[in-house]
């Protein structure tokens, strides 16, 4: 979507609301986003000028955006196993103190935790 409002009702000839459009902080943001009541709450009282716009708006949102043009990775499948349960990845880590079974040995293990 333009991110100029204004530029984007000159293009389709209804640049009489883009005061309405700024006085109401429509951006490019939300413009997709409008109705027929919102056109109308921003003083577009034309049904021509309405539809007009509501035509356009709809085509905002069927076009894609730049985000949504760069295909997202695929999600790594998880495997499972024959019953359909998942297995999900996991990292274990054991980490050992030098002399530490020699020290177990001569404390108690209350004293050794």
């Amino acid at each position: 979507m333009a991110a100029n409002v204004d530029e984007w009702l000159r293009e389709l000839g209804l640049d009489q609301y883009a005061a309405a459009f700024r006085d109401n902080d429509i951006d490019g943001d939300i413009l997709a986003d409008l109705t027929a009541d919102d056109l109308i709450g921003l003083g577009v009282t034309s049904i021509g000028h309405r539809r007009k716009l509501l035509a356009a708006i709809a085509g905002l949102r069927e076009a894609p955006s730049p985000q949504a043009t760069a295909a997202p990775a695929p999600a790594p499948a998880e495997p499972t196993d024959s019953a359909g349960a998942e297995r999900r990845l996991l990292t274990i880590m054991f980490c050992d103190v030098v002399g530490s079974t020699e020290l177990a040995t001569r404390l108690d293990p209350e004293d050794l935790r």
